[in-house]
């Protein structure tokens, strides 16, 4: 029941952002907004990938494939779910008022809802995908759920923080995608350039740290009780 509460608590944030974005346009005469409809996407995106990566091992498990298969699928698309992943978060740097314009008729009150949605959308999303990323972690290197509080679970779920948070930085500061990988000498390229300007390095370590611990209490806040009541159920 708590799970599902949290599904549908998860879902309804996502709709309700997305349901904002479109009426904005429709009630006051506005342009829609699209870039934030896009970004929306984007972070409920990592969630299928995970859902499929799932599902296609369960599925060459189940047909007795070669274990080399089975490996290198894992890793790839545990990789391709890792590389977008920071999308996930990335609504949180929308907490902004930047695309009012002069002259609009929307009240603030609105767009300062609008851009709450956005954002506690892409926090849920974030650690929703944790979550599931811990399990399916757990399933496959345990097999029981008390491991979902051991310190090895703990170690890996800070390590994807922190990688997320610093997706989510290239994101907004170097303006980089999650499929600028397949052009990886772009990205070093970019990353060494913006490193090289005064205080980039001491902004780009500050960000990545602090917003890796606000997904982690968020964390504790939010996927903490749902680890309780899977170990508590099992």
């Amino acid at each position: 029941m708590l799970l599902n509460d949290s599904i549908a608590g998860i879902v309804g944030m996502n709709v309700l952002a997305v349901a904002l974005i479109v009426l904005r346009s429709w009630l006051f005469g506005t342009r829609l907004y699209r870039p934030m409809l896009l970004n929306v996407g984007l972070s409920v995106t990592p969630v299928f990938v995970l859902l499929v990566a799932v599902l296609g091992e369960g599925i060459l498990l189940a047909a007795g494939a070669p274990v080399p298969l089975i490996v290198v699928l894992g890793v790839v698309l545990i990789g391709g779910w890792l590389l977008l992943l920071p999308n996930a978060g990335y609504l949180i740097t929308e907490l902004n008022l930047n695309h009012r314009r002069p002259g609009e008729r929307v009240p603030e009150w609105y767009d300062i809802l609008l851009v709450l949605s956005l954002a506690m959308s892409g926090v849920l999303n974030m650690l929703f995908n944790v979550f599931l990323v811990q399990l399916a972690y757990v399933a496959v290197r345990f097999d029981e759920v008390a491991a979902l509080t051991s310190a090895e679970v703990r170690i890996v779920t800070g390590v994807v923080l922190l990688l997320s948070a610093f997706g989510i930085y290239l994101g907004r500061n170097l303006r980089l995608n999650s499929w600028d990988i397949v052009r990886p000498w772009r990205i070093v390229a970019k990353l060494f350039a913006h490193l090289r300007q005064p205080r980039a390095a001491a902004n780009a370590a500050g960000f990545t740290v602090t917003a890796a611990v606000f997904f982690g209490l968020m964390y504790l806040v939010v996927v903490g009780p749902l680890v309780r009541a899977v170990q508590l159920l099992s």
